[in-house]
Order: C-alpha cells, then sequence, then structure tokens
C-alpha cells in the first residue's frame, strides 16, 4: 500500500512540474526598464506613501479622472492630505480631486501657499518618446515646465517627489522624503520613455468608416480643421512645414483659461488661473499628443472639457478664437476654425478609431508576450492578461462612446471574453491567440490592411 500512495505522489509531481509553465524569458538590456517601472509603481522615496504610479496608475492609461477615483478607497495615497495633519489644507484640494481629478501644483515655488499654486490634470505619460522634443529643450508637464531644472524627464521625477511625495509642507529633503539617486532617475526615465508608442503615425489612413475618414480629411485641411498645424500626424509635434524641420513640440496661448463655466470654478474651491509656462508664467501650454486622447479624458491642462466631441468643438468657439493662438491661426491661414456640429463629431470620430486601433496594437503585443513567454519590460508579466484587457475595454468604450464600428465591438468584446477565461486557466496560450485573431479581425474592421 505504501508503495502505491508513493508511486501516485510521484506521478501527481510529474503531472504538476509537467502543467507548470517554464519561467517568462527576459529581453536582454532591458534591465533598467524594468527597474525603472518598479521604481514608478512601488518606491515611495521615504515620503508620505504615494509613489509615481499614485497619480499614473497603469489600468487607467497612466492618469486619473473622476471615474477612476471614485472607485479609490479612502485610505489610498491619493487622498493622503486628508489624514496628515502636516501637510495642512493646501497640499491638496480633495473636493477638487474628486470632483473634477485636479492635482495642486506650486509651480511658481513654495513661498506663498495660500495664493500662489495651480490645479491641473494629471498627464498621461504615454508615447512620451515621440512628444516631449522641442526645439527649446524638453517640454513636461502641462506647460512645458512641470520639470525644475533642465526640463527633462528626469528633472520631472525629482520635482514630482518634492511637489507631491513630501510628509510636510515644509519639503526638507532628507527629513520630508529623500531624492532620487542618478541611477533611479536613469531608470524612471527609461521606463517612462519605452511606454506607448515608440513611433508617430503616418496620416492619411485608410479608415474604413465614412465619417472617420470624413474626420480625418477636416483634420489635415488647412482650410478646414487645420488641427494638424500643431498636431502633425496626430501627434504632439508641429507641422515639419507650418513650424519648420525639429520644431517638436511647441507651446501655445489657446485661451483655455478663458472658458466660461469651468467645473473646477463651478464648485465654489479657490482655483487661481493658470499663468502656464514660465515664472511668472506667459499662458502658454504645449501640445498633446491625440492618438491617447479618447481614452485619456477630462481634456485640457485643467479637465475643463470632459468629452472629445467638446474638446474639438473649443476650437471653434470664442476662447480660441480670441487667444493669442487663435489670431495666430487667423492670421496664417485667412479665417478662423469654422466647423459644424457634423464636423465636430467627424473630427472626434476619426480620434476615437485611431485610439481604438492603439488599443488593439497594445493589447495584441501583451498578448502575444504572453504566448511568447516573454518579459514586457514595461509591465509585470503576471498581469499582462488583465492588463490587455484594459486596453481591449478602452478600444470598446471610445468606439460606443462615438456610435462607431459595431461590427468591430462585436469582436473586441469576443476577445475580452477569450482574455478573462484564459486569465483563469493554468495554461492559457490557446485561448490567448483566439483572442489574438479576434483583435486581427476587430483590425479589419477599422482600417484597410495591405
Amino acid at each position: 500500500m505504501s508503495s502505491i500512495r508513493s508511486l501516485s505522489a510521484i506521478m501527481a509531481l510529474v503531472l504538476s512540474t509537467a502543467c507548470r509553465e517554464p519561467p517568462p524569458r527576459p529581453i536582454p538590456g532591458a534591465e533598467r526598464i524594468v527597474e525603472g517601472r518598479r521604481l514608478f509603481f512601488e518606491e515611495t522615496f521615504a515620503g508620505n506613501g504615494r509613489t509615481c504610479g499614485t497619480c499614473h496608475p497603469a489600468r487607467n492609461n497612466l492618469t486619473i479622472d473622476p471615474t477612476f477615483i471614485a472607485t479609490l478607497p479612502p485610505d489610498d495615497p491619493l487622498f493622503v492630505g486628508d489624514t496628515t495633519p502636516e501637510l495642512g489644507h493646501r497640499f491638496e484640494n480633495n473636493t477638487l480631486i474628486r470632483g473634477v481629478g485636479l492635482i495642486l501644483e506650486n509651480l511658481d515655488g513654495f513661498v506663498d501657499l495660500e495664493n500662489v499654486f495651480t490645479q491641473r490634470g494629471v498627464p498621461h505619460t504615454l508615447a512620451l518618446r515621440v512628444s516631449i522634443a522641442s526645439a527649446q529643450g524638453p517640454r513636461t508637464g502641462w506647460s512645458g515646465d512641470g520639470a525644475p531644472g533642465d526640463g527633462s524627464l528626469r528633472s520631472f521625477a525629482t520635482g514630482a517627489v518634492i511637489q507631491h511625495f513630501t510628509k510636510t509642507v515644509n519639503r526638507v529633503p532628507g527629513v520630508d522624503f529623500r531624492l532620487p539617486t542618478d541611477a533611479e532617475l536613469d531608470a524612471l526615465e527609461a521606463f517612462q520613455l519605452a511606454l506607448g508608442r515608440q513611433q508617430e503615425l503616418t496620416l492619411p489612413l485608410r479608415l474604413r468608416s465614412a465619417v472617420a475618414l470624413r474626420g480625418q480629411a477636416i483634420f489635415n485641411s488647412g482650410a478646414e480643421g487645420k488641427c494638424s498645424a500643431c498636431h502633425f500626424n496626430a501627434g504632439a509635434n508641429g507641422s515639419p512645414q507650418i513650424f519648420g524641420p525639429g520644431a517638436g513640440n511647441l507651446n501655445f496661448d489657446t485661451g483655455v483659461e478663458d472658458l466660461p463655466d469651468q467645473p473646477a470654478d463651478l464648485l465654489g474651491e479657490k482655483n487661481p488661473p493658470d499663468d502656464g509656462l514660465g515664472v511668472p508664467g506667459n499662458r502658454t501650454f504645449n501640445t498633446p499628443g491625440l492618438v491617447e486622447s479618447a481614452d485619456t479624458g477630462p481634456f485640457f491642462h485643467n479637465n475643463s472639457v470632459s468629452t472629445i466631441e467638446g474638446a474639438v468643438a473649443f476650437y471653434t468657439g470664442a476662447a480660441f478664437t480670441n487667444s493669442p493662438a487663435g489670431k495666430l491661426l487667423i492670421g496664417a491661414t485667412g479665417s478662423a476654425i469654422n466647423l459644424d456640429g457634423t464636423q465636430i463629431v467627424a473630427v472626434a470620430a476619426f480620434l476615437r478609431v485611431i485610439n481604438a486601433l492603439e488599443n488593439i496594437r497594445q493589447s495584441m503585443e501583451l498578448l502575444q508576450a504572453r504566448v511568447d513567454n516573454v518579459v514586457v519590460p514595461t509591465e509585470d508579466f503576471a498581469a499582462l492578461l488583465s492588463r490587455a484587457n484594459d486596453e481591449i475595454s478602452d478600444a470598446i468604450m471610445v468606439l460606443e462612446g462615438g456610435g462607431l464600428h459595431p461590427d468591430a465591438g462585436a469582436r473586441l468584446g469576443e476577445a475580452r471574453r477569450l482574455t478573462d477565461e484564459a486569465s483563469r486557466r493554468r495554461r492559457p496560450a490557446d485561448l490567448v491567440r483566439q483572442a489574438i485573431a479576434e483583435l486581427e479581425m476587430a483590425r479589419g474592421f477599422l482600417i484597410e490592411t495591405p
């Protein structure tokens, strides 16, 4: 009897070993990115408990918004100002965090915390490799001066620790936090530069939706939307034909601060005007990329507009038309941007479709890595399937929000179901391959492929 039990134990061990996948294979040379990811999501720098991931969570496109914030528990580090008396009432305004998704920034210094501050949304950190370079130096944050010193991503990380990680408003290094080391700054920079797209789109695309195709034409038209002047190829850089080769990311005063009835103001909280780039500021803000825009709202530096359609419509209104940027555009082209309702919807449809295409690209990359058992340096291997589902869900959301491509939506829904089922399997590769095939079909409904 004992020999039979021993044989059973051996067989169970053999079967268990056979069912266990080998450890994922790392990508040679990606160690710095992997370390940067650890620092970004886990390191508190001896501060108040926040990490970079507190405001840039991976599962929410590396940004936060009121809908996401509402899902967080009261003890989340985002709300540390509620539970830490030493931070006072000018570290954060949690009414504006919860209501509008705005974070307090002291970009003009910490001398007068009561009166000198701004409230800004949290920009995502996707596609930074192709969106922050300019002839004047790096453009980080909403105004291009979100970092102290040289404005680089390394400086941005240092500024974030001083601003957001401190235990008290005294902000004394070595007491309220520790500053990142040079090696940590290098790793954080490498990680952030590896996030999202690593190259620009090349427009025009052969889109299948008649509405999105028309929106792309309006977007690129120098007589209609004129969008590509500042968002060349729907990115964050100025058109080289207009601003010259190597212009890169540019700053403009677009009049967003002049919008009436801004949500932050309607809540009745103290909300000083944001003066933009410089100290004192010149009211200019740098240009964000648009490929990732439809699933990373609210929009503009102050979260003043909640929908992508509203963001497009802004450029047809008085605030933009009367702004320095609007007047510059009129002088260069002879007219303001004048789009009607259907044209606004068409441009937004174009932005929704290219966002969904990027979601599909990212989800397929994550799923293929799971099939190949390869580490994606910017991702936790154990979370690849859930992260792929995040991207698939975003694609469904942005298309449904514009009433676009129910054909693709059905395939995306099936891909999400398969990925979810695969996450409960010990050996999920076959289901993951099926999910990839569904995503391929969904993509084929959105765009013609060679």
